[in-house]
């Protein structure tokens, strides 16, 4: 009777919603990506004439009516850092599903492709990780024409290497597994292999490698653009922000500069946990916790 007494007072005692780590990770995955939808899609609304100039409306510290404050023309920082962060997710996304491409190609490549293949691909993402992303950036930015083409190529050619590298071996795992050699003993070419045997089990890692990419391209955007070789000033993009704010900050215009950085790591962070929380939910070991 003791012992039965136990496991009901155990059964009581269990909260009415036992929410496990797969179920935590899913809800803050969908939790952070309706917060970054919602500032694209709020960002692509914002008019001109919202973020537009207003001289009778300039220098207002941050308030109820512009909770970002307003800057030296009287633009709106709020609607401006929006619709700036808007601007650098969406080359993010565009970079980071460029990248990706490039990464898996070469991957499958070097890895299917024999060693002549596989060293001259191994060699490419030794030079491009040995060389600071920064500097090709520019170079390719610089060398295209500038403006959103040249950045979106810079960050999209320097951002697959790493990626490249873990698909690469995550090939070569598998390539060495009985079903695929006795997939070649069957007489499969190696595009066979590639795609119907070894891509469906490279996808989540793929998937996990793309979302991680976004906030380094974003990142790498911003800095590129404030240094001046990125987009054209005209455009409400983060770095542009923060390059004209620079020159008021020493007035005590503190919230020109505060608000973009802050927004624009806020937003870095929470992609970076996207990409963690989705490493978390392919991982066998918590599948039944």
């Amino acid at each position: 009777m003791d012992q039965i007494q136990v496991i009901n007072e155990k059964r009581e005692s269990k909260p009415l919603f036992n929410i496990g780590i797969r179920e935590k990770t899913i809800l803050s995955i969908v939790v952070f990506t309706c917060f970054l939808v919602g500032i694209m899609v709020f960002g692509s609304f914002i008019k001109e004439d919202q973020i537009a100039v207003n001289l009778t409306q300039k220098n207002i510290s941050p308030n109820l009516k512009y909770l970002f404050g307003t800057d030296w023309l009287g633009r709106d920082m709020f609607y401006r850092t929006i619709k700036g962060l808007s601007l650098s997710m969406k080359i993010g996304i565009m970079t980071s599903l460029i990248s990706g491409t490039i990464a898996l190609i070469l991957g499958l490549m070097g890895a299917t492709m024999g060693r002549t293949v596989d060293s001259i691909i191994t060699w490419i993402i030794d030079l491009f990780i040995s060389v600071p992303h920064a500097l090709i950036i520019i170079l390719i930015s610089v060398s295209v024409g500038g403006g959103l083409k040249g950045i979106v190529i810079g960050v999209s050619i320097t951002h697959w290497p790493s990626l490249a590298r873990i698909i690469r071996a995550e090939v070569m795992q598998i390539k060495n597994s009985e079903y695929v050699k006795i997939s070649k003993n069957f007489g499969k070419s190696n595009t066979y292999i590639a795609t119907k045997h070894i891509l469906p089990h490279i996808i989540p890692q793929l998937l996990v490698g793309v979302v991680l990419i976004f906030p380094h391209a974003i990142l790498h955007e911003a800095s590129i653009t404030f240094l001046g070789f990125g987009l054209q000033p005209h455009e409400p993009a983060i770095g542009i922000i923060l390059s004209e704010a620079m020159k008021y900050l020493s007035s005590g215009r503190w919230w020109l500069a505060f608000f973009p950085g802050l927004s624009l790591v806020l937003v870095s962070i929470m992609v970076d946990n996207i990409g963690k929380q989705i490493s978390k939910l392919i991982n066998p070991k918590l599948a039944n916790k």
